[in-house]
């Protein structure tokens, strides 16, 4: 597909999906490519007060967007990573990934309290079932509650009262320019291990786009790329999506990979966690989560299917 023009970046309309947007569009039009940024409204944004368990799409915030590549409306449509499924639309594929920031999740509150701080019973915000089951298996105590909207408005609900604490991802605070105004500590892999693929973002592009080379060359990181195939390959395997219990982090150095994942029921009695290491990334990913499978996981992930279906 070509098209005459600018190239058309289709974009949720988040400030945090601009953001990452018009960083991709300023790479894309520093190697000479005139780019035009163009929002494109998701079902997340159409359904914003619906709980995300309650909407249940894998492509909850990537579909129309989607739809507008195929349609020729847009060239490429950039998204964060951790949104998009490991299955795409016949046609479109991941053109570049971008250059990992830091994938940690945060725990947001007043008082920049740890997870071991928060005063027993407390309430803590998130829409995720990764990060609601990591918090309850270490804090069986803890109440959580949920809370849409952009990070400002998360920020914000947590501050009037709706919650003691609130865990976002440790990159859009970054990107945001939030970091340091916003009270938080990180938590590490061994508190709370991140979404498959969380702190890069993908470009996604039709796959005989005539932009798709140029796009790969100015915007993909391969070692990023390289850690998101592993934790993908996981994903995958565990026939899961975004909206299943699954924690993946996978680190490359020197030519080697090193993956920890982990799959825990929602209410965080049962956790299932292990590491693979290798050099392939499909083999390592998919090797992990047999293991996990193995383990008891699927009995986890087939459950959640059941009561979904």
């Amino acid at each position: 597909m070509s098209r005459s023009g600018p190239a058309v970046l289709g974009t949720r309309g988040s400030k945090l999906a601009l953001v990452q947007a018009n960083a991709c569009a300023e790479k894309l039009r520093a190697v000479g490519l005139e780019v035009e940024v163009r929002i494109i409204k998701t079902t997340s944004e159409q359904q914003p007060d619906t709980p995300l368990r309650v909407i249940d799409r894998r492509d909850v915030f990537t579909r129309q967007l989607d739809e507008a590549l195929l349609a020729g409306e847009i060239d490429l449509a950039v998204h964060s990573l951790k949104d998009v499924p490991t299955e795409l639309p016949e046609g479109i594929v991941l053109a570049a990934i971008s250059e990992r920031h830091d994938p940690s999740d945060a725990l947001v509150s007043d008082g920049g309290l740890g997870v071991d701080g928060l005063p027993q019973g407390a309430v803590v915000a998130t829409s995720s079932l990764r990060r609601r089951a990591q918090l309850l298996h270490r804090r069986p105590d803890l109440e959580i509650a949920e809370i849409r909207g952009n990070v400002d408005t998360r920020v914000r609900k947590m501050r009037d009262g709706a919650a003691d604490a609130l865990v976002l991802a440790r990159a859009g605070l970054k990107r945001l320019g939030l970091d340091g105004d916003v009270p938080h500590t990180v938590l590490g892999p061994e508190t709370m291990l991140p979404a498959v693929g969380q702190g890069s973002l993908a470009v996604a592009t039709l796959a005989d786009h005539a932009l798709r080379g140029e796009i790969r060359a100015a915007l993909n990181h391969e070692p990023s790329e390289t850690a998101a195939y592993t934790e993908r390959a996981l994903l995958n395997e565990l026939e899961g999506g975004c909206r299943v219990p699954v924690g993946a982090l996978a680190i490359v150095r020197d030519g080697g990979i090193r993956l920890q994942g982990l799959v825990a029921s929602p209410d965080g009695a049962l956790l299932y966690r292990d590491a693979a290491e290798g050099t392939e990334a499909d083999e390592v990913g998919r090797r992990l989560a047999r293991e996990l499978l193995g383990r008891g996981a699927g009995v986890i992930l087939d459950e959640i299917r059941e009561v979904r279906s």
